[in-house]
């Protein structure tokens, strides 16, 4: 699943290729996109909207529209969005909507699986929207600092790893760069999240953020399906220290990777560096 530095990448791609421009045609071909929504009413709401900002919160992709409404795209597990000139986009099966610009050019929306979601939201419904789900700070924002992300665990007993990718301790985070942040923090993914201390806390902080730059710098990872807009692949896949390593030399100290599940989400980890308790 597209994860935070996916979702940031895709949208760096598109905001100077929508910004200013008009949605002049749009045609949602797969009905479960707008479920419960008439995708072909929610296709006519669309047609003429001005773009003034495509922005982000967690994993959402959200374009900003003059007048007030916004689009939010989550991409789930297969979802990708391709940019073209108008006839020059290859055929592709899985093509599931197409957004046509006053500018000559189409974005493309691609989903194999059909988990991804498109919510068309009025004026004065985005924050209760998020606000349902619940979603934590933004990660590589000021505000996400030791004493936030202390607060967010205060207390809480399921496990760090699981505790991470419920998105209430921070948005945006899956399970790649959950993984890849406990190693950075030395942290064992089955701690209980509330019994970290304030060196764990603050480690876990400066982790979380570094794993999910590094994952922006290398345009995202790409496992199978994940492209950015012009095509290309993710380079992050190349960087990763423990995920998807199983029986790998852990970078730090040699010892084997090792996979477990948490969650039911496989999660791989160093036994030795990633102490299942402090000491």
């Amino acid at each position: 699943m597209p994860e935070l530095p996916e979702v940031e990448t895709v949208r760096r791609r598109l905001a100077p290729v929508l910004e200013g421009r008009t949605f002049a045609n749009v045609e949602i071909a797969d009905p479960r996109l707008t479920r419960p929504l008439d995708p072909l009413g929610v296709a006519r709401e669309l047609a003429g909207e001005r773009v003034t900002l495509v922005d982000r919160r967690g994993k959402y992709l959200i374009v900003r529209f003059e007048s007030g409404r916004a689009l939010l795209i989550h991409l789930r597990m297969t979802g990708s969005l391709l940019h073209g000139q108008r006839g020059k986009l290859p055929a592709d099966p899985h093509r599931r909507a197409v957004v046509s610009l006053d500018d000559g050019s189409d974005v493309a929306y691609r989903d194999v699986r059909r988990f991804g979601t498109w919510d068309l939201l009025e004026p004065d419904e985005l924050e209760d929207y998020f606000a349902a789900r619940r979603l934590g700070g933004e990660p590589l924002e000021r505000g996400f600092t030791a004493r936030a992300l202390s607060k967010s665990l205060s207390g809480r007993r399921a496990p760090i790893k699981a505790a991470l990718l419920d998105q209430r301790a921070a948005a945006g985070i899956g399970n790649i760069y959950a993984d890849e942040a406990l190693w950075r923090a030395r942290i064992h993914p089955l701690r209980s999240a509330g019994s970290l201390d304030g060196d764990e806390i603050t480690r876990l902080r400066k982790a979380i953020r570094a794993a999910l730059e590094m994952g922006i710098a290398r345009q995202g990872a790409t496992l199978r399906d994940y492209r950015d807009p012009e095509g290309r692949r993710g380079r992050m896949q190349e960087e990763f220290k423990v995920y998807g390593r199983a029986g790998e030399p852990c970078p730090r100290c040699g010892t084997p990777i090792e996979k477990t599940r948490v969650g039911g989400r496989g999660t791989w980890y160093c036994p030795q560096c990633q102490e299942p308790e402090p000491g």
